[in-house]
């Protein structure tokens, strides 16, 4: 095949519109915290229903002309402006006002600023909510308003604090507009972490107070359609819980929400999280047995999944015949599973429901599209970053400058994938090769973004180049007008770690929050990293202590490991375990990652008992349950990196019987011991153990059990012991003439 494309959106961005940066007085310039709304009105309020999130053409609480009539002269004015869209003017009014406007002023005022859905409209409607909250005037509001703002705040990024408004609509008893609440659960869906987890638990919240109801159209305009319901489905996808994902489908019905084609791409992607590759086909099949009008996002989610897999060759067979004009596709992807390994049934009761046409597959011929269709830039990309992927640079490149010469407009490359082609160049270390793209990109007049500089960032501070990575930012900001972002300097703090500039790290992350832009979990994890490498560990708390004080962030594990790793760089062993008594505390559990740390952290502070505490607790954890007992904390899986540590320290300091439980340990899971190495350790330190011919009889009854470690411990090594003969001897035992 000639032509040959990545994923459905190879680059994506983690943008994020920051707060109003506001300094304190720490050496770090941190940005203060948000207020985020704790209540929004009183708990005696009567109930209220969100009737509308349209833009505040017609606030819920608009006033007659003889009520208008009878307020104070400034919300007279006020309201006049606001009715007439004079937004900016009724801003200033607002800020001017000697007292509090009316609740139908402030309604209105807070909903056409969070409409205009830019960051000075928002940031201006966050300090309304804020200053309501202050004086606990928040009673003021009404839905309309809030939801608005929720959904505002949702676009920008800012979705903790718009899940914040939300939840505290649901415990005032407001039930916000279906798009209101909905839009918060799709951003939700889509961030990492325990992003997911929380959007379906929104979801829940609200329908819970749905189902109170048994008017149904008391609350229709709250009841989730099936963008909600899409929404929540992406985030089982994204957790990969199929039955979840089966649960919401079946009450799809219950709320009169059909799925629809995104409901099957969703799909699409809970297939390819949970590996049934076999599956992918039916999905299709499913869509075109229940006459959904096919998008090309659906062609160019299965491509994308294909390449997941990594298998280009049913990818580009998809795409090959696309462009020859077939429509076959089911038959080429069916013949694709039967030249292939079926994948595992797991949960195959689940897709059995959920896809019923893939139990009957065999009794019917796989069905045709009901069109032609003809392959975009999109696709074409989606396949070029499996190339990217796999290390196939000419075969990207090559794709790329036949679409240069296609007919069809709609296959011309776009600035994805440009930026595919500047990611395998980035991959493959060619950094001049990537800039000479970029040229071509301002050549040809598809202009870069944020994302592509970011791309080249990487590059630059991958290949130890800070400077030209500097140079790259200057350029991104005066030539191409493009302002860096949270992750061009979360690019950059890395790039200082690799050559080993902590000043330089604390540095960007501070010219960052100048430029007001809210750091990340990554931002501050990476700047403790900077600290914990440089063997500054007070400064690494210092940062995780701002961490753990942001709204916006949520401190995760990783965090927590970091702040224990920089403590276990200097051999601050009790100040870590301190930590790691926090992890617990605050509800996380240790894990491989935690103990690999301590461990070295013992070894470099010489301290063979502590090793001796921190095994037993590995043993435990790496103990398989018995049924009926908890599995709190959850099972352990070790690592070469953490058994081969604690084995060394127990065979430094002569534990001979733990080295041994610990190399048992380290077979079990599959990780090849050093011998050669523990044999160097052991004829170093220990060869002569046991030799004395002259030792009271007390001194040899207490060291008869040690002995015998040390004789088993010979044996697992291979060396001269007491359980075989042999020729020859390092030592002479005990009782040998």
């Amino acid at each position: 095949m000639n032509l040959k494309p990545p994923s459905s959106s190879p680059l994506t961005s983690n943008s994020n519109n920051p707060f109003p940066a506001t300094h304190s007085s720490l050496t770090l310039h941190w940005v203060s915290s948000p207020h985020y709304p704790s209540s929004i009105s009183s708990p005696t309020r009567p109930f209220r229903l969100l009737a509308t999130a349209n833009p505040p053409t017609n606030p819920t609480s608009d006033l007659s002309l003889a009520a208008t009539a009878a307020l104070p002269n400034e919300d007279q004015k006020l309201l006049t402006l606001l009715r007439q869209r004079k937004t900016e003017e009724a801003w200033i009014a607002y800020t001017q006002s000697t007292h509090l406007p009316n609740p139908t002023c402030l309604s209105r005022l807070l909903s056409q600023l969070s409409y205009q859905n830019s960051h000075s409209g928002l940031t201006r409607a966050q300090s309304i909510l804020t200053r309501l909250r202050n004086e606990r005037q928040l009673r003021h509001l009404d839905a309309n308003s809030l939801g608005l703002l929720a959904v505002a705040a949702a676009k920008a990024g800012q979705t903790r604090y718009a899940a914040s408004i939300v939840k505290s609509m649901l415990r005032s008893g407001f039930l916000p507009h279906v798009k209101a609440w909905s839009a918060v659960v799709s951003r939700l869906a889509a961030t990492g972490d325990d992003g997911p987890a929380e959007a379906l638990k929104l979801f829940h919240s609200v329908t819970r107070r749905v189902r109170r109801f048994s008017e149904p159209e008391l609350v229709a305009d709250s009841r989730p359609d099936t963008a909600a319901f899409n929404a929540a489905l992406n985030a089982c996808a994204n957790l990969g819980d199929t039955k979840r994902f089966l649960k919401l489908f079946d009450e799809m019905p219950e709320y009169g929400a059909e799925p629809d084609v995104l409901t099957y791409n969703v799909m699409i992607k809970l297939c390819a999280r949970v590996g049934r590759k076999d599956l992918l086909v039916f999905v299709l099949e499913r869509i075109l047995d229940k006459g959904i009008t096919l998008c090309m996002t659906t062609l160019n989610s299965l491509v994308a999944a294909y390449v997941g897999f990594g298998d280009l060759e049913t990818a580009e067979q998809m795409v090959q015949a696309m462009r020859e004009g077939r429509r076959d596709l089911c038959k080429i992807l069916r013949d694709s599973n039967s030249n292939n390994s079926k994948s595992s049934l797991s949960d195959g009761d689940v897709f059995e429901k959920l896809l019923p046409n893939s139990v009957r597959a065999n009794d019917c011929e796989p069905p045709l599209l009901p069109k032609a269709y003809t392959c975009n830039s999109r696709i074409y990309t989606t396949l070029m970053k499996g190339y990217m992927n796999v290390g196939r640079v000419t075969d990207t490149v090559r794709m790329l400058e036949a679409l240069r010469h296609q007919d069809d407009s709609s296959s011309h490359p776009d600035h994805v994938t440009y930026t595919t082609v500047i990611s395998a160049f980035v991959k493959a270390g060619s950094m001049d090769r990537a800039r000479r793209v970029l040229a071509e990109m301002t050549r040809v007049g598809v202009p870069a973004n944020r994302i592509t500089y970011n791309i080249l960032l990487k590059g630059y501070c991958q290949q130890l180049q800070i400077d030209q990575a500097k140079e790259l930012l200057r350029e991104m900001a005066d030539d191409a007008g493009i302002e860096p972002d949270v992750v061009s300097y979360n690019i950059l703090i890395d790039g200082c770690i690799l050559v080993d500039d902590s000043a330089g790290a604390l540095g960007f992350f501070n010219e960052m929050r100048t430029r007001g832009l809210a750091p990340t979990k990554i931002s501050y994890t990476t700047l403790m990293k900077a600290f914990a490498l440089s063997g500054q560990p007070k400064l690494a708390n210092k940062v995780f202590d701002e961490m753990l004080n942001d709204p916006r962030v949520k401190a995760d594990l990783v965090a927590w490991n970091m702040l224990v790793e920089a403590y276990c760089r200097m051999g601050l062993v009790e100040e870590a375990k301190k930590i790691i008594q926090r992890i617990k505390d605050n509800g996380f559990h240790p894990d491989v990652a935690t103990y690999g740390s301590l461990a070295n952290g013992i070894a470099l502070a010489r301290k063979p008992g502590e090793a001796l505490l921190l095994w037993n607790e590995v043993k435990e954890r790496c103990r398989v349950k018995k049924e009926g007992e908890t599995s709190d904390p959850p099972m352990l899986k070790p690592d070469e990196g953490l058994l081969d540590t604690l084995a060394d320290i127990c065979v430094r300091a002569a534990f001979f019987k733990k080295a041994l439980e610990i190399v048992a340990c380290m077979e079990e899971n599959g990780i090849p011991p050093n011998k050669t190495k523990f044999t160097k350790i052991y004829v170093e330190m220990h060869s002569r153990m046991f030799t004395s011919k002259h030792a009271s009889q007390a001194r040899q009854d207490r060291r008869i059990e040690r002995k015998r470690a040390a004789e088993a411990f010979k044996f697992w090594l291979g060396l001269p012991n007491s359980y075989y003969g042999s020729e020859w001897r390092l030592e002479p035992i005990d009782g040998d003439e």
